[in-house]
């Protein structure tokens, strides 16, 4: 996968990628990202990439053309080689950022970046270059780049060959629209506070069974609109029913 970011700040994204996961997808190929300096598309002898509302009003407003220009010589260097690119921007008015879209994404081959950053952007760069508008919640940050590192952390760890133990990505929250069980390594018991038995009875069957169970009650407890989207087996309706009768018991 090829991922370009076009951004006033690159240097933003040197740690976050430099490290972990990130780095380690680059190091093997899987990805590469390209950050774009969007300084190197602004106009004039300063480079000026931003300017004041039409129509007056407080704050400044990133320009259509270098933001076009930029997005212009990325897809030319895209279509040169028979690809296509997905142009995405990072907006609190996009469609929330979910881990069904991150399974999405991570399909296409190729990804452009565009983030926005002090009072907005120029409404044409919306309605003419982007394709997708995405917000990783309900708040406002200072500009989109953290906003990219997130939604490209959720993405390249999807990408086949990312995470050395596939079967890890399977027990991740939201990966089968439950939220993750409780875990534990060592010590056994730290100060009184100790494993459950189960854990380390050996018997895989019971163990399964109640990381199962206690995926459904910490979703059942925390986020039980999700269990909607869920079309539960048998052996889920029968244990999120213990786990019903269970939290009854426990509140009267």
């Amino acid at each position: 996968m090829d991922i370009h970011i076009i951004t006033l700040f690159p240097g933003m994204f040197s740690g976050p990628f430099g490290e972990s996961i990130i780095k380690r997808a680059q190091e093997k190929g899987l990805v590469n990202i390209h950050l774009h300096n969007l300084r190197d598309f602004g106009l004039g002898k300063r480079k000026s990439t931003d300017d004041y509302p039409y129509g007056g009003g407080p704050g400044m407003v990133m320009r259509v053309e270098p933001i076009y220009w930029a997005v212009e010589k990325i897809k030319g260097e895209i279509d040169s080689k028979g690809a296509k690119g997905k142009t995405i921007l990072l907006t609190p008015q996009g469609e929330i950022f979910t881990h069904d879209k991150a399974k999405e994404l991570a399909r296409e081959p190729i990804l452009i970046f565009i983030n926005g950053h002090y009072k907005g952007i120029d409404e044409r760069i919306r309605i003419h270059l982007i394709e997708e508008e995405l917000s990783i919640g309900d708040y406002i940050l200072s500009g989109g780049e953290l906003a990219t590192m997130v939604v490209v952390d959720a993405i390249v760890r999807l990408i086949l060959g990312v995470v050395g133990d596939e079967e890890s990505l399977k027990g991740d929250s939201f990966y089968q629209d439950l939220l993750e069980g409780p875990l534990y390594t060592r010590p056994m018991n730290f100060q009184g506070m100790k494993v459950p038995d189960i854990l380390v009875s050996g018997d895989h069957r019971k163990i399964r069974m109640w990381r199962k169970k206690e995926a459904l009650r910490r979703t059942y407890l925390r986020r039980p609109e999700l269990l909607k989207k869920i079309d539960l087996s048998e052996e889920d309706k029968r244990l999120l029913e213990e786990v019903k009768k269970e939290q009854e018991g426990v509140h009267r």
